[in-house]
């Protein structure tokens, strides 16, 4: 959905906005998967995210007798984006949501509704219906789905705020299968575009970026990382590294060599 700014000026507030709310940076992290909730806090703060998935069926959110996510990662710096995780049905999508709505008040949220196993690849018949049901509550969507430029757009046009095709398979660290269609999306897209699953390494979310995406969404990459901190450090540059690449504007590909410098000019040559 971003355009490519053609001034410094553009280049210097280089944020991105989803459902109103503005964010500088372009990398949200998930809160699940880490040993214990301090190593999510210091991963989260290596990471310079802004935004952070909570799934809310897995995270302690209100029980003050066991450690709280809220005790970690701080809801006051950090955007909390409820997410669906573990639903295989819409009806259990929109009704983690509106229980994580009525808990926390959250209108922005992320919607997924898995398949089954092994792949876990988005249900998009499911997908659509529990959309169309959470659109009607006043939730702001953002949407989990295949990397389907058609069914992106359909659920663009239905109304969800962003739309946040797969890369690869939930947790395969595969890096993104299929960037023509992740171009795709782009091209068409009015809305944000974030790649989500899929990533395993800082080059994975750098070209996610070249790409023209938005932003990215990950969790497994850094959390199953052997160095969770670390991994978080190198994922908030590569992403930075990534939009700088498609705001500059990659070369031409071409099949035959041209080399920089010129065959037949300088200060020695053939007379």
């Amino acid at each position: 959905m971003d355009g490519i700014p053609t001034t410094t000026a553009a280049t210097d507030d280089d944020s991105w906005e989803v459902a109103g709310l503005r964010f500088r940076s372009r990398l949200i992290v998930g809160t699940g998967r880490y040993k214990d909730l301090e190593e999510t806090g210091r991963a989260i703060a290596a990471s310079g995210a802004e935004i952070v998935t909570v799934a809310v069926r897995r995270v302690n959110l209100a029980d003050p007798k066991a450690p709280m996510l809220q005790d970690f990662v701080d809801p006051g710096r950090y955007t909390y984006l409820p997410n669906t995780a573990g639903c295989f049905t819409a009806q259990d999508a929109v009704r983690t949501l509106r229980l994580a709505r009525e808990a926390g008040g959250w209108n922005l949220v992320k919607l997924e509704v898995l398949g089954p196993p092994p792949f876990l690849y988005p249900d998009m018949r499911a997908t659509f219906e529990a959309a169309e049901a959470l659109l009607k509550d006043g939730f702001q969507v953002m949407v989990y789905c295949s990397d389907d430029p058609i069914a992106a757009k359909r659920l663009e046009e239905m109304g969800c705020v962003a739309v946040m095709p797969l890369g690869a398979p939930i947790g395969s660290g595969l890096g993104i299968q299929n960037p023509v269609m992740i171009r795709a999306i782009v091209e068409q897209a009015k809305v944000p575009v974030l790649v989500d699953a899929g990533v395993g390494t800082a080059s994975d979310a750098a070209i996610a970026m070249e790409l023209g995406c938005d932003a990215v969404l990950m969790n497994s990459a850094i959390a199953h990382a052997r160095d969770p901190v670390t991994m978080a450090r190198a994922m908030k540059a590569a992403v930075e590294a990534g939009r700088l690449a498609w705001l500059a504007g990659r070369m031409p590909r071409q099949y035959a060599a041209d080399p920089s410098s010129p065959l037949h000019t300088g200060l020695i040559h053939r007379t």
